[in-house]
């Protein structure tokens, strides 16, 4: 039979075990809540192996140990039109210079795949972009706040690209919710210089940014160049349009001159008036000379006009098969 002090003391030491096994219980749960985030993106990445075109955007777009894990985590998908269209309708609902979505929750992240050459730089873009919409979501409030106040100043007071803010305007109008969201991916993948604060904020994903911007640059320059060319053509074209009208329609008064005079001559000519129609004559001459010349440079302006529509065309076809080679819809499916 155990005397009192010994049923105390093992009753002491029951609790004190118990107590231990909360504290550690606690802990425990304290532990797996703090690093929540890990554990998920553990549990998600734990047979993840990236494609080798997904690794080598990630490359390209110089995203830090801490991006690729963003960017793994959505299991980001290359997808060609049909496939795209299902997985991200109306391109997701983006508005700027890139191909693909993110949907939320890291339920993943899809990019169309372009294999036009002269476009080299879209998926890299895109990449970024999208991955971006990830590490906006899983920014804590205070930390949201504080970069939401950068971007939202440096939209305010320092962003003149009139096509950024062309494309600030665009998401107000169809995401006015998410625009804040859309200026974090935005800024961070198509603007070449930010303020110091921003850029020290993109390194937490980013080891070079300006690269993904020089992407930016260098494919939206393929449809601008052409652009440009298109507008610069089209002036000329209008211009000498114009000049052509202009010509035909003082020719038009030359040969009706040179019909007047032409049966003035005939009509002094048959009635005898031998120095009238010889004094008539030089003059005659002289307008018919001057027609043929005004006809000859009709002719040359005509010519310039329909080498340059052939040159304009053939820049606009090019354009035609950028947009084309950007462009999600796919023909229907016969049954």
């Amino acid at each position: 039979m155990s005397s009192p002090t010994n049923k105390k003391s093992s009753n002491f030491g029951r609790r004190l075990a118990l107590t231990f096994v909360l504290l550690a219980w606690v802990a425990a749960v304290g532990l797996i809540a703090a690093n929540r985030q890990n554990i998920l993106d553990w549990w998600k990445l734990r047979q993840y192996r990236p494609p080798a075109a997904v690794s080598a955007l990630a490359s390209q777009d110089t995203m830090n140990a801490y991006g690729r894990k963003i960017f793994y985590v959505n299991h980001p998908s290359i997808e060609a039109k049909t496939a795209f269209a299902a997985s991200c309708p109306k391109n997701g609902g983006e508005q700027t210079i890139v191909l693909g979505c993110y949907h939320p929750g890291e339920s993943g992240i899809f990019l169309l795949s372009v294999n036009d050459q002269r476009l080299d730089g879209v998926e890299q873009v895109t990449a970024a972009h999208e991955m971006l919409h990830g590490a906006y979501e899983r920014l804590s409030g205070p930390d949201r706040k504080r970069v939401d106040a950068m971007l939202l100043d440096y939209y305010n007071h320092d962003l003149h690209d009139q096509r950024i803010l062309n494309t600030i305007a665009a998401y107000k109008r169809s995401e006015p919710h998410d625009v804040v969201n859309e200026m974090h991916s935005v800024f961070g993948t198509e603007v070449a210089q930010l303020p110091p604060g921003l850029e020290t904020y993109y390194r937490r994903y980013f080891t070079n940014r300006a690269q993904i911007a020089a992407f930016a640059a260098q494919y939206q320059a393929e449809f601008t160049s052409r652009e440009d060319a298109l507008a610069q053509d089209d002036a000329r074209l209008s211009a000498l349009k114009t000049q052509i009208d202009q010509d035909e329609s003082d020719l038009q008064i030359k040969q009706n001159e040179i019909d007047v005079r032409q049966n003035q001559l005939l009509a002094q000519k048959n009635s005898g008036d031998v120095n009238g129609y010889n004094a008539g004559v030089p003059g005659y001459n002289n307008l018919v000379d001057a027609y043929n010349i005004e006809v000859q440079t009709v002719k040359d302006l005509v010519n310039q006009y329909n080498q340059l529509v052939v040159a304009r065309n053939a820049v606009a076809l090019q354009e035609n098969q950028l947009v084309k080679a950007l462009s999600t819809d796919v023909a229907p499916i016969r049954h």
